[in-house]
C-alpha cells in the first residue's frame, strides 16, 4: 500500500520533532558534566594526536569511497575511483551541512547521472553499497555482545525510555517496517550475485573504514587516560552504528552523540566526561572529514536543478 500524501510530512516533523528531544537531551548531559570538564578533556590530547585522528578520519572516508567504487567496477559501468571519491564527499559534506534539503545519497546519484551512468544501476549500487556497510558493522557486534547483553538485561530504566520514545514517535510498528524494507533492499543485489568479487572487496573496503574508526577512538580514549580494549570499542560502536539507523533523528544527530555516551559509560566503563568528549570528537572529525566534498556539491546539484527544470 503507498504512503498516504501527509505521510512524508509527517514523519519530516517526527525526525525534526525527534531530533530537537535528542540534542536537547545532549546539551543536559554536557550541562550536567560541566563545559569545563569536556574542555580539560580535550586539552589532555596533543594537537598532533588530533591531527592524526583527523588523517585517520579522511582515511576513513576514503574507504568509504572504495567501498562503492567496487560495487560500480562492473562491466555495466565505468568509473574511475577519483570521481567516485569526489561524489562520495559531496554527499557526505550534503549529509553533514545540508541536512534539512537534500540527502547523501540523493547527492551521489545525482552526480553518477551527471557522469552518465546508468541510473537504476547508480541507485541499486547506493542500496548495496548502505547494506554492505550495515553488513560490517553487524559483524562486529559480537565483539561487544557480553557486556551489551547484561546491560540490556540488567538495566530496566533504559528499555522504558526506549518504548516511550517509539511510542511517542508513532513507531510501534517498527519491526514490520523495517522487514518489508530489507525484503526490498535485498532485491537490489540482483545485478552483484554474478560479481562476488566486487562484493567482496567492497566488504574489504568497509572493513578497513571500520578499522580507522576504531583506531581513531581508541587513540583519542588512550590520551583521554581511559583505555578500553580495541576488540569492546568496535562491538559498543557497532551497536550505536544500528541504534543510528532508527529514523528518529535528521542524520542521526544527537541520537549518535547520546548513544556514544550511554553505551561507552554503562557498558565501556570509561567516565562520563570521556563519554561526552568522544562523542563531541568524533562528530567533529567526520564533518571536517567531509569539508572537501564542498568543492562538488554546488556543480552536482546545479546539474540535477538543470534536469528537473528540462
Amino acid at each position: 500500500m503507498s504512503p498516504s500524501p501527509n505521510t512524508t510530512p509527517k514523519r519530516a516533523y517526527l525526525r525534526w520533532a525527534g531530533t530537537l528531544l535528542t540534542l536537547a537531551l545532549l546539551v543536559y548531559l554536557f550541562t550536567r558534566q560541566g563545559w569545563g570538564d569536556i574542555l580539560a578533556a580535550i586539552a589532555q590530547i596533543s594537537w598532533w594526536h588530533l591531527a592524526l585522528a583527523l588523517l585517520l578520519t579522511l582515511l576513513s572516508r576514503l574507504a568509504v569511497a572504495g567501498r562503492w567504487y567496487f560495487l560500480l567496477s562492473i562491466p555495466e559501468m565505468e568509473v574511475s575511483y577519483k570521481k567516485t571519491a569526489q561524489l562520495t564527499f559531496a554527499g557526505l559534506f550534503a549529509s553533514n551541512f545540508l541536512p534539512t534539503t537534500v540527502g547523501g545519497d540523493v547527492v551521489r546519484l545525482a552526480g553518477a547521472v551527471q557522469l552518465k551512468l546508468d541510473g537504476p544501476i547508480s541507485a541499486a549500487s547506493l542500496v548495496v553499497d548502505r547494506l554492505i556497510g550495515l553488513l560490517g558493522m553487524a559483524l562486529a557486534v559480537p565483539l561487544g555482545a557480553a557486556p551489551l547483553w547484561n546491560w540490556l538485561i540488567l538495566d530496566q530504566g533504559w528499555k522504558d525510555a526506549f518504548q516511550s520514545s517509539l511510542a511517542v514517535a508513532g513507531l510501534g510498528g517498527l519491526w514490520l517496517r523495517a522487514k518489508n524494507l530489507l525484503n526490498r533492499l535485498f532485491g537490489a543485489f540482483g545485478l552483484w550475485k554474478r560479481q562476488p568479487a566486487a562484493l567482496l572487496l567492497s566488504l574489504a573496503m568497509t572493513s578497513l573504514h571500520m578499522l580507522f574508526l576504531y583506531t581513531t577512538i581508541a587513540l583519542l580514549l588512550r590520551e583521554m587516560h581511559d583505555p578500553i580494549p580495541f576488540s569492546l570499542i568496535a562491538g559498543l560502536w557497532s551497536f550505536v552504528y544500528l541504534i543510528t539507523l532508527l529514523p528518529i533523528s535528521i542524520n542521526g544527530y544527537g541520537v549518535q552523540e547520546i548513544a556514544v555516551t550511554l553505551i561507552y559509560t554503562n557498558v565501556g566503563g570509561i567516565s562520563l566526561q570521556s563519554g561526552l568528549t568522544i562523542a563531541l570528537l568524533i562528530r567533529t572529525l567526520q564533518m571536517f572529514a567531509s569539508l572537501p566534498g564542498a568543492a562538488f556539491v554546488p556543480a552536482i546539484m546545479a546539474a540535477r536543478d538543470k534536469n528537473d527544470l528540462a
